[in-house]
């Protein structure tokens, strides 16, 4: 009787190992599954905004805003900045992030940036950074939204702007559904007193505007973890 016993809880244990082994593999399947469904381009509404999906590489999806989600200084005073120490920054990492849904930010993987120094002006992007939300700089908007290969071949000496065939890529809307500008995360040409931008039409603006103009539009980007 016990020798029957104990080959019944054998029994009873093996039968748990094929169960757990056969759930993990469903549950390997399933997340495959739903990693597969990412594709770059789609939309996703999630954390209450919309998502553009621009890039997926190693089980995350980098995401930005489809829409302007509200307009805002790049830095709060006129002064020599950089995207370290802009106010804009802390604001996307402070009380932008915290006002997301808690089960959205858990999602969010913390990044480490490289803020490039300005492609045609020189200006300096200052340090590395490492950030949960943060904006676009002017090379990722080149990668992501297409390459005329005007970044590394400036047209002339006194171009300011890259206008070309993927403008209207570029094209963002506010609230009220108008095409309007909106803030990059790289310094302009007027020293760190600016910063990068996309114009309304979608030109992308390698010398900047001011970084107290409070009518900046807002596109936030995040690396999310599928």
């Amino acid at each position: 009787m016990k020798f029957f016993k104990i080959v019944l809880v054998l029994l009873f244990v093996i039968g748990l190992c094929f169960f757990a082994a056969d759930s993990f593999k469903a549950e390997q399947a399933a997340a495959a599954d739903y990693r597969a469904k990412w594709e770059i381009g789609d939309i996703r509404s999630m954390g209450g905004y919309d998502w553009r999906v621009l890039d997926v590489q190693n089980n995350r999806a980098l995401l930005l805003s489809v829409n302007i989600i509200e307009q805002m200084a790049y830095n709060k005073e006129y002064k020599d900045v950089t995207w370290e120490i802009c106010s804009l920054r802390g604001y996307l990492n402070g009380e932008f992030y915290n006002s997301l849904p808690g089960d959205f930010k858990a999602l969010i993987a913390e990044t480490r940036l490289t803020n490039d120094n300005n492609q045609w002006f020189g200006t300096s992007g200052g340090n590395a950074t490492t950030d949960k939300i943060f904006l676009l700089s002017i090379g990722e908007v080149v990668k992501y939204f297409g390459d005329s290969g005007q970044l590394k071949n400036r047209p002339d000496s006194n171009a300011y702007w890259i206008t070309d065939q993927y403008n209207s890529a570029r094209v963002a809307k506010d609230a009220a559904g108008t095409g309007s500008w909106w803030w990059l995360r790289s310094p302009g040409g007027n020293g760190s007193y600016s910063a990068a931008r996309v114009g309304h039409a979608g030109r992308l603006g390698v010398s900047g505007y001011y970084v107290l103009d409070v009518f900046g539009g807002l596109r936030p980007a995040l690396w999310l973890n599928l």
